[in-house]
């Protein structure tokens, strides 16, 4: 537990903190489980709706979920403040890379692309490192199965069906850690035989390229391209993730208001605020179909909730991500709470 006070003086603004509740208290719920999301700035995020959303659908009366604005240089006093009511923790910008000194990658895509965005505490092994006060720590992404998913419920709920012969275009606004999570998605969808990746300095990451030669087939699964002719490049694309935050993509969108073409494809904009975004009015303006990114950030959370609450150890089973056999009691209550707080 964090000590009220020695947290918000030392290790950042605590955004939210629960009291810890003593069993007599008239009208409190006892807590003996808690994850928490972290990041700078921290504020907007909607993670707490999800997972506490998630701990009600199941029955977890006793588990909570909070969140605290950390950066990278409070990362290790955070983590040396909890003790074994913790179970896990999210993680956004800057901590995705930051944390990988701290841990062990666990899933495939933290283990390939070493950025993660979940921590699972093993409490009962020490930490394989010998660092004083933390315990083990298991890392996962979840961004890009979230990706993925968020993918797929959009093209069920349109009736669309996808061919398997990596036949269509994917484009990828901007080239930082969550484009490179929107490549390894890329690669996982069966349609998608090249990426293009635009962003205004196109040799900002250099594990973009060798990630897609890795797992797209061809001699030229990607290219890296600059941002002179966004609407041309959009305009061919069958898959569009914009990866850039806040309203960094308004200048693209305003180019595409402007433009005479249309466009086909589905868009995902992994950012929720604003909702939608000036990209997501003009793409659908032209014609294309658009994903919201509480959609990307539903799917990532619930993944996360079976691995902090320990249903599954590792990526889940492939037939656990089946629309048939996906936990649909636990997905509504999750998705009725995020449109709630939109």
């Amino acid at each position: 537990m964090i000590a009220e006070g020695r947290t918000a003086a030392r290790y950042g603004r605590v955004v939210t903190l629960p009291w810890r509740q003593r069993e007599g208290d008239k009208g409190m719920t006892i807590i003996n489980h808690r994850c928490a999301v972290l990041g700078k700035p921290i504020a907007h995020s909607l993670s707490p709706v999800l997972h506490n959303a998630a701990y009600r659908a199941m029955g977890l009366d006793d588990w909570h979920y909070g969140k605290y604005e950390v950066g990278e240089g409070d990362l290790e006093g955070f983590l040396r403040s909890l003790d074994p009511q913790w179970a896990g923790l999210s993680l956004t910008m800057p901590l995705k890379k930051t944390i990988q000194p701290y841990g062990e990658p666990s899933n495939m895509w933290a283990k390939e692309l070493n950025v993660a965005n979940t921590v699972v505490f093993d409490w009962a092994a020490p930490h394989p490192s010998g660092i004083s006060g933390i315990p083990a720590i298991r890392l996962y992404n979840t961004d890009v199965l979230g990706i993925q998913l968020a993918f797929e419920h959009a093209y069920g709920v349109r009736g669309v069906v996808i061919p398997g012969d990596r036949s269509r275009e994917a484009v990828i606004i901007g080239n930082g850690n969550t484009a490179t999570s929107a490549l390894a998605a890329c690669t996982m969808m069966p349609d998608i035989g090249h990426v293009t990746v635009m962003a205004r300095h196109p040799g900002k990451n250099p594990d973009l390229e060798p990630l897609a030669r890795k797992f797209l087939p061809g001699e030229h699964p990607i290219d890296i391209v600059g941002m002179d002719d966004a609407v041309g490049v959009l305009s061919k694309a069958d898959v569009v993730i914009n990866t850039i935050p806040g309203h960094a993509a308004d200048g693209i969108a305003q180019e595409l208001s402007d433009a005479v073409s249309s466009v086909t494809g589905t868009l995902l904009d992994v950012v929720y605020d604003p909702r939608p975004t000036d990209l997501m009015k003009a793409w659908k303006g032209h014609g294309g179909a658009i994903i919201g990114g509480e959609e990307m950030l539903l799917y990532q959370a619930m993944i996360q909730v079976w691995l902090m609450t320990g249903v599954w150890d590792g990526d889940p089973p492939s037939e656990a991500m089946d629309d048939s056999k996906r936990d649909s009691a636990l997905e509504s209550a999750m998705r009725k709470a995020l449109e709630e707080a939109l």
